[in-house]
């Protein structure tokens, strides 16, 4: 008998094709990376970002973030002007109260912007005396904005017209019926029916106390004498009291309103996730493996938790809005029904890893179901318990100031209003600070929690 021998295979050979597999691989898989790249850059439109970018908005939005400006209007038709913080009613400077750097003078009002700008309200009109290039003089009646350009080198310029003249600088914009000045300084407006000087300042005014407070005005000490020594503002309270009540019912920054929202947020996270959980925890034991001898039923319950926490979290928010309408419990079950779907997968399969012996050890000494259950399964898994509940609670929190602005409740929607309003920018990064402090607590708190309930430091 012969027997047959396969000749070896050629080592060349095949390491040359493996050499070569992977020279190709190297080119291929970057080839790929980079046509998908291309692929965003296109569908995407990343070129027309740039041009679509306004610069000058983003400067003016980060500045309000950490100034103020206050708004000094002029009624062109009656002549009235009034002294306002960011232009609202609720910090209108009273009669005979106004900054020092505005003097009215009768029918003349006199701003001081610094550094040599100033504004100028007269009978003639307006004017913006600029120390590095003139003064820019405009003149409103008829229904028409005019720009006196005499003193900028150029004829006088009738805004409807358009006919811009030269040189005129970028820092004057000259539209129809209307003319501003914008400079480091400040802005400087004048329509057909008003004339607006806006100064920027650091700092958030009126955050402690508003103008018609007594205590508005005060430095840190002033504060504190009047707190500890000082004779009573108010006969019937105390200045303290008069401080915190000042201080929580201040109409501009509205805290009271603001911790109120706050608690509504850390409310709507708390109920939706332990609610969440305490339903989740015995429909895991339907899903688990060790614990249910029907598979269909196992099968069942787990396509549930698959659907319930595969629906992301703002949608049930608006199908349960257009249910039950607006409010935090609405925010609420939104969170408790996404949880129960995310707790049910995670404690079935931490059900499913347990220990078998401790069960088999409560077992041997004739304890029932329920009595394993208790002695013998719950304490296992009680610290991966706790701490998943923990971590989504830290989680919830944040997404509960979304869902707030859904359900109009919460922090979310506070946010919701001052974005939508365009102007208070420096109230959204208040929010925003508030927020951010929200989450850092919870975060500590859950982690001090960890340590105590699990670990027992």
């Amino acid at each position: 008998m012969t027997a047959t021998v396969s000749a070896p295979p050629d080592v060349r050979a095949v390491v040359g094709r493996l050499l070569a597999r992977k020279r190709r691989l190297a080119f291929v898989v970057p080839g790929i990376i980079l046509a998908y790249f291309a692929y965003i850059f296109v569908s995407f439109d990343v070129a027309g970002l740039a041009d679509r970018a306004r610069m000058d908005n983003a400067r003016i939005l980060l500045s309000d973030f950490w100034s103020y400006k206050t708004h000094i209007t002029r009624d062109n038709r009656s002549g009235e002007v009034v002294v306002a913080i960011e232009g609202e009613t609720k910090g209108t400077y009273p009669d005979g109260m106004v900054p020092d750097w505005v003097v009215m003078d009768g029918g003349t009002t006199t701003i001081d912007l610094g550094a040599g700008h100033r504004v100028i309200y007269d009978a003639l009109g307006a004017r913006y005396v600029h120390p590095g290039y003139g003064t820019i003089a405009i003149r409103s009646g008829n229904g028409t904005v005019t720009l006196d350009a005499a003193t900028l080198d150029a004829p006088t310029l009738d805004v409807p017209t358009l006919d811009v003249p030269e040189p005129i600088p970028d820092w004057i914009e000259v539209a129809e019926n209307r003319v501003q000045v914008s400079t480091a300084q400040g802005r400087f407006s004048v329509t057909r029916n008003r004339t607006e000087t806006f100064r920027y300042q650091a700092g958030w005014e009126l955050f402690f106390f508003t103008l018609d407070s007594r205590f508005y005005g005060k430095g840190p000490l002033d504060l504190l004498a009047m707190a500890t020594s000082g004779e009573r503002v108010d006969p019937a309270r105390s200045n303290i009291a008069g401080m915190a009540a000042d201080f929580w019912n201040n109409a501009m920054w509205r805290h009271g309103d603001v911790a109120r929202a706050i608690g509504e947020t850390i409310l709507m996270a708390f109920l939706g996730t332990f609610l969440g959980a305490i339903i989740a925890l015995p429909l895991a034991f339907v899903a688990a493996a060790n614990f249910s001898r029907f598979a269909a039923l196992r099968f069942a319950m787990r396509r549930v938790f698959d659907f319930v926490r595969g629906v992301d979290g703002l949608i049930w928010t608006i199908i349960l809005a257009r249910a039950f309408g607006p409010g935090p419990m609405t925010g609420a079950l939104a969170i408790l029904i996404t949880d129960t779907g995310a707790f049910g997968k995670q404690f079935s399969e931490t059900l499913e890893n347990i220990d078998e012996k401790q069960v088999e050890g409560v077992r041997s000494s004739g304890a029932n179901a329920l009595l394993r259950a208790r002695f013998a399964v719950i304490p296992q898994i009680t610290p991966v318990l706790l701490g998943q509940i923990l971590y989504n609670f830290e989680s919830n929190t944040r997404s509960a100031t979304i869902i707030g602005a859904i359900v109009g409740g919460g922090i979310g929607l506070l946010l919701t209003q001052a974005i939508s309003t365009q102007k208070d920018w420096e109230e959204v990064a208040y929010y925003m600070v508030l927020i951010i402090a929200m989450v850092i607590g919870i975060d500590t708190l859950s982690g001090w929690l960890r340590r105590k309930l699990i670990r027992g430091a």
